[in-house]
C-alpha cells in the first residue's frame, strides 16, 4: 500500500507539470488569438481615418462624370455604410482573403506573395549577420569591460542605433552608390537585379548579392547595436556568479570559462530578444526597402500609401503586424523550454 502511495505521489508532479505547461502554451496562443483580431480591427480602422479619396485619386486627370466616380465607388464598395464594411472585411478575412487592390486590380494575397520574398531575403541576411556580429562583439565587450574595445564598440552601437534608418540609408547610397568626389560608385543604387545581367544560375545570384549589399548595410548597421548592448549586459551579470570561478578553479582558460559557461547562460535573453526583434525587423524594411527601390513589402507599401490603395495596405499591415504577434508568442514559448526557471515555475 506504502509503495502504490509513493507511486502515485511521484506522478502527481509530474501530471501537473503538464497541466501548467497546456494552461501556459494555450494561455500564449489564446492571447496571440486575440492579439490578431485586434490587429484586424486597427488595419482597417487606421486606414478609413487617412486623409485622401482612393476613387479620387485613381480617376485623377481622367475626364470622368460624378455618374461614372459614383459607379466606381459603387464597385469598390466604399458607398457602404463604415459597419458594413468592416463586417465584409472580417468575413472575407475569415476566408483568407484580403481583398482586391485598387491599383494594381489583382488580389492583395497574390502582390503580398510576390513581395514578401525579397523582403525575407534582405531581412534575413541583414538579421543573421547584425545577430553574429551583435553576439560576438557584445561578449568580447563585455568580457574586456571597461577597455579600449568595450568602449569603442559600444560608443559606435549607440551611435548607429540612434540614427534614423532612412538617413543612414541615403548616406549609403551617396557615398558607396552615386559616388563621392574623386571616389565612383561602387555598388547598385537600386533594384533586385540588373537588366543586363548574364544568363546562368551563378551570374544572377552574384548580381542579386551585389544589389543586396547597400540595403543589407544599412539594416545591419542600425539593428546589430541592440544584440551587442544585451549581450553584453547579460554577460556582465554573469560574470560575477559562482559557477565561473569553479571552472576556473578547475583550471579552464580564461576563453573556455567565457564560451563553455558563461556566455551559453547569457544567450537566454538573447534568444528572445532575437524572436521579439524578428517581427519588428521585417516591419522596419520600408524605408530601407523604399530609399533602395527593392520590389519587397516596404516598396509595396509606399506606393499603396500614395493612393491609398485600402485593401493593399490593410493586407500588408495585417501580415507585417502579425509577424510580430507570432514572434511574440514563439519568443515566449521558445523561453520557457530553453530556461529550466521558467518552466518550472
Amino acid at each position: 500500500m506504502s509503495d502504490l502511495l509513493t507511486t502515485v505521489d511521484a506522478q502527481e508532479p509530474a501530471s501537473g507539470n503538464g497541466g501548467r505547461s497546456l494552461r501556459f502554451v494555450g494561455g500564449k496562443i489564446g492571447g496571440g488569438l486575440v492579439s490578431l483580431l485586434l490587429v484586424a480591427v486597427l488595419g482597417f480602422f487606421l486606414f478609413r481615418v487617412m486623409p485622401g479619396d482612393p476613387v479620387r485619386t485613381m480617376t485623377r486627370g481622367a475626364p470622368m462624370t460624378s455618374q461614372q466616380i459614383a459607379d466606381l465607388r459603387e464597385r469598390l464598395g466604399l458607398d457602404q455604410p463604415l459597419w458594413k464594411q468592416f463586417l465584409d472585411f472580417l468575413g472575407n478575412l475569415l476566408r483568407g482573403d484580403l481583398g482586391t487592390s485598387y491599383t494594381y486590380s489583382r488580389p492583395v494575397g497574390e502582390l503580398i506573395l510576390e513581395r514578401v520574398g525579397p523582403t525575407l531575403l534582405l531581412v534575413g541576411t541583414a538579421t543573421v549577420l547584425a545577430i553574429l556580429l551583435g553576439l560576438w562583439m557584445g561578449s568580447r565587450a563585455a568580457w574586456k569591460h571597461g577597455g579600449a574595445f568595450d568602449k569603442t564598440a559600444s560608443s559606435v552601437a549607440l551611435a548607429l542605433w540612434s540614427v534614423p534608418t532612412f538617413w543612414l540609408g541615403l548616406i549609403v547610397l551617396m557615398a558607396f552608390g552615386v559616388g563621392v568626389g574623386p571616389i565612383p560608385g561602387l555598388f547598385p543604387v537600386g533594384g533586385i537585379s540588373s537588366p543586363d545581367a548574364p544568363p546562368g544560375l551563378l551570374p544572377q545570384v552574384l548580381d542579386v548579392a551585389h544589389h543586396m549589399v547597400l540595403p543589407v548595410l544599412t539594416m545591419l548597421a542600425v539593428i546589430y547595436a541592440e544584440y551587442l548592448m544585451v549581450m553584453r549586459s547579460s554577460l556582465l551579470e554573469e560574470m560575477g556568479e559562482d559557477y565561473l570561478t569553479t571552472a576556473r578553479a578547475k583550471g579552464l582558460r580564461e576563453d573556455l570559462v567565457r564560451s563553455r559557461h558563461a556566455v551559453p547562460n547569457a544567450l537566454l535573453p538573447t534568444v528572445t530578444l532575437i524572436f521579439l526583434r524578428l517581427g519588428l525587423v521585417i516591419a522596419g524594411a520600408i524605408t530601407v526597402e523604399t530609399v533602395f527601390s527593392w520590389p519587397g513589402l516596404g516598396l509595396l507599401t509606399f506606393e499603396a500609401l500614395r493612393v491609398p490603395d485600402l485593401p493593399l495596405l490593410q493586407g500588408i499591415f495585417i501580415v507585417l503586424a502579425g509577424s510580430v504577434v507570432v514572434m511574440n508568442v514563439l519568443a515566449d514559448l521558445l523561453y520557457r523550454v530553453i530556461d529550466p526557471r521558467v518552466r518550472e515555475s
